[in-house]
């Protein structure tokens, strides 16, 4: 699943490149006195394409991380689970000191009765 999301990631950023190589080359053909208006068109759509697969790409990874830091269940992360069990176990600690703070003090209140 990291792979997946590191292969697509590596993907965005060729896209990224090519938006910039488009970006140059429309630039570039309308600095000419005379551009070739069928070029600049493959390079717009170019462009417009590269952009709309970045744009599409980086929404899916921000959900993505949506999930993982608001703790949702999603594919391929046990940050949840793993979430709920230091929490039970938090619970089973402080359980754990309060029962023994009942101990000592049923202790001490059979002492005071053992005294009278």
């Amino acid at each position: 699943m990291a792979n997946e999301r590191l292969k697509a990631l590596e993907e965005v950023e060729k896209e990224i490149a090519m938006v910039l190589q488009c970006a140059g080359n429309i630039v570039l053909e309308l600095s000419k006195d005379k551009a070739n208006a069928s070029h600049l068109d493959r390079q717009l759509v170019q462009f417009q394409s590269s952009v709309n697969r970045v744009e599409s790409e980086l929404s899916a990874q921000i959900r993505y991380l949506t999930q993982v830091a608001t703790g949702q269940p999603h594919e391929g992360s046990t940050y949840s689970a793993r979430k709920d069990c230091q929490m039970a176990l938090n619970r089973a600690e402080y359980t754990k000191v309060k029962l023994g703070e009942l101990g000592r003090t049923c202790e001490v209140m059979l002492e005071q009765h053992q005294q009278t």
